[in-house]
């Protein structure tokens, strides 16, 4: 009992201090790991078993962690070295497509193919928000989109703040579509052993519909604003080449050329059964071996302060697991539903879409992922569908508010500093209602197709 207590309180120690935001996030979950370590493994349990499973480094020598046979893979517990790895490898590669400004020429080449015109970059726009979050991380297609839309704003004279918004939301949107779009999709797939093309069929048609849906939504909450901008003369003569983007031509088509490996071995992993750690290492040596004499500017592309994130935060949540505290959640929220499995999955995912809006989808998903393991097996509902649920649940609900997901705070960050800030009235006030409306699609599709 000890153990369990003591486990809660540095979770919410840790949960604390970062809505806190007085520290940085990683020293946070660094600490509350090693406090997890040294007083619940050390001195309470003393057991060097749990302890090891946490760790979990011993998963990285087995032959399954970089290839797998069959459907599927293996469920894991502790550290995920495999969603680790992959986001390492996969910031090499995008460090090396942001050197040669690949994203920057993207966004230039579709603003010019729709003449420039606010309303259709305004959708187009939004659309590539959606995709390039399905393959990329969402905190990086923000950030070159928000920064084009701004410059392309002062060009055209209109309000960036609509397209910002719009654009952060179908990022998050985008990465629920996915295996390797949002975090949240990354720790329940590794966990869970589901492949790229899992997420693709299932969450994927979910959002592809909620797309449809957010499109119009946005269309008619913002279309004054819109509208008007259109009504400015432009002088076209004075817009950007879309080929300036471009500082490496010969690294610009090697980097597009990794992608689409990146891209396909992605799709295919399931078939090839290499896993998505191996993926993450081959791309990142492909884009170190082409970029050798750019090497300590790729290598600062990394952010090691969120891999660090993760390592601690998958040790927390390991002394939850470990000490039994997140069976006792799923047994609570099993007897909360009655044996209904239909309120149990309205719980995950409307819980998993409120809690989001307020606190770090990544720590919440992790948290989770034991727990919906556990309800699976008391309640009989097939894995698979509490999984969705909790993905929609996650990478929906951070789209609420400007806190809720990663890329809401870049998004609305760089457009404060360009001189538009986005307040959380303007912001909610269009999110919040498109977020009840995937969260209300996503329940009743899984509802309808799974139950």
């Amino acid at each position: 009992m000890a153990a369990q207590i003591t486990a809660i309180v540095i979770f919410l120690a840790m949960f604390g201090l970062i809505i806190w935001d007085k520290f940085e996030h990683y020293k946070v979950t660094l600490g509350c790991g090693a406090a997890t370590l040294v007083l619940v493994f050390g001195a309470m349990m003393r057991d060097g078993e749990a302890l090891m499973r946490t760790l979990n480094v011993r998963s990285i020598f087995t032959r399954t962690f970089w290839h797998i046979t069959g459907e599927g893979g293996e469920a894991t517990s502790g550290i995920n070295w495999a969603t680790i790895i992959f986001i390492a490898g996969m910031m090499i590669m995008v460090a090396g497509m942001e050197r040669v400004g690949f994203f920057r020429w993207l966004c230039m080449v579709l603003a010019k193919a729709v003449d420039y015109k606010p309303i259709r970059i305004f959708i187009m726009f939004m659309v590539l928000s959606f995709v390039l979050s399905m393959f990329i991380d969402s905190i990086t297609v923000i950030l070159f989109l928000t920064t084009v839309t701004i410059e392309l704003s002062q060009l055209l004279k209109f309000d960036p703040v609509p397209y910002i918004i719009a654009e952060v939301f179908c990022a998050n949107l985008g990465g629920s579509a996915t295996m390797c779009g949002d975090p949240p999709n990354i720790i329940i797939g590794t966990a869970l052993g589901y492949t790229f093309f899992d997420f693709l069929t299932n969450t994927g048609l979910i959002a592809a519909i909620g797309l449809v849906i957010t499109l119009v939504y946005f269309y008619l909450v913002f279309h004054k604003e819109i509208k008007g901008a259109a009504d400015n003369e432009i002088d076209y003569s004075k817009l950007p080449d879309p080929k300036s983007a471009i500082t490496d031509q010969k690294g610009f088509i090697v980097s597009t050329l990794i992608f689409a490996i990146a891209v396909v071995l992605l799709v295919t992993h399931g078939s090839t059964g290499l896993t998505v750690a191996f993926i993450g290492v081959f791309v990142a040596l492909l884009t170190i071996l082409t970029n050798l004499k750019h090497f300590r500017e790729i290598m600062k592309g990394v952010d090691y302060k969120t891999l660090l994130f993760f390592i601690g935060l998958f040790v927390v949540v390991g002394g939850l697991e470990e000490t039994g505290v997140l069976k006792v959640v799923a047994d609570f929220i099993a007897k909360v539903s009655e044996g209904n499995p239909y309120v149990m999955i309205a719980i995950v995912i409307w819980v998993s879409g409120i809690a989001s809006a307020f606190i770090d989808n990544i720590p919440f998903s992790a948290t989770m992922v034991p727990i919906i393991q556990a309800l699976s097996a008391s309640m009989g509902v097939p894995l698979e569908t509490i999984a969705w649920a909790l993905s929609m649940g996650t990478d929906s609900g951070g789209s609420a508010t400007p806190i809720g997901a990663s890329a809401n705070v870049v998004g609305t960050s760089t457009s404060a500093k360009a001189g538009h800030p986005i307040s959380w009235g303007r912001y909610c006030a269009k999110a919040a209602p498109a977020t009840a409306i995937v969260l209300a699609l996503s329940t009743v599709m899984i509802f309808v197709r799974y139950m």
